[in-house]
């Protein structure tokens, strides 16, 4: 899972790199799928139910699961890139949120604020705590920068499949939830939208963005727990 992990890394480092106004959302999935093959690895997004790219490409309102096309990247934008690998069967899966260009500042509060409460919520995955820990401090600093966890979706177990047990919701209580044990590894995502939390599907089938329209951001690493506390597989 280290190897699957650092595969995504290489991925994240090669598409943000790419991110700039006039750029496609296609352009950068098929940066993600060189880098898979250059390493080995294959997709656990491509085919997924019948997803067709590599990478989910969420751009402004776009909450998860945007589909890479000709849409054109913009000035002020906000584009989240969610993406994963498997290398010999063991999954590794992330996301990263970036504005392009220039953006102003609410946007760049979100943004930060989803960067902050992804790694606050990590450090809560130490052996013997509770699962529930982790989304009592991600939902603690969402509600006090006045956004909302997109509803309806959850982080994850991942090892074999890239969707494992147990669900990992970003709003719990402290204290509740499954034990962890060393040796667990979950996927932990928040995914926080600037107004209200209500999210609906687009005819895609796949694309969930807000309802009310506000920008919304994701991020995610793939994070084991260890004797010495929670490493990161997904990060360089």
């Amino acid at each position: 899972m280290r190897r699957a992990g650092q595969v995504v890394a290489e991925m994240h480092e090669a598409i943000r790199a790419a991110i700039r106004p006039g750029v496609t959302t296609a352009s950068l999935d098929a940066i993600g799928r060189a880098v898979l093959a250059r390493r080995g690895a294959t997709s656990n997004f491509l085919g997924y139910h019948g997803y067709p790219a590599v990478i989910c490409a969420s751009v402004n309102d776009e909450v998860v699961h945007g589909i890479p096309g000709d849409r054109i990247l913009d000035d002020g934008d906000v584009i989240s890139v969610d993406c994963g690998a498997i290398v010999q069967g063991w999954h590794g899966d992330a996301a990263f949120t970036v504005g392009v260009g220039s953006i102003d500042a609410s946007t760049r509060r979100l943004i930060d604020l989803a960067d902050a409460s992804l790694e606050a919520g990590i450090a809560t995955l130490m052996p013997e705590g509770r699962l529930g820990d982790y989304g009592a401090v991600v939902s603690g600093m969402v509600d006090a920068a006045g956004c909302a966890s997109a509803e309806g979706f959850t982080g994850h177990g991942i090892g074999r499949a890239m969707h494992e047990a147990p669900a990992v919701p970003n709003e719990a209580r402290a204290g509740t939830g499954p034990r962890l044990r060393v040796g667990n590894v979950l996927a932990l995502e928040p995914m926080i939208c600037a107004g209200s939390g209500e999210v609906m599907i687009l005819d895609d089938g796949w694309t969930a963005v807000t309802v009310d329209g506000s920008r919304a951001v994701h991020v995610e690493h793939t994070v084991a727990v260890t004797e010495d506390g929670p490493e990161i597989l997904t990060r360089p």
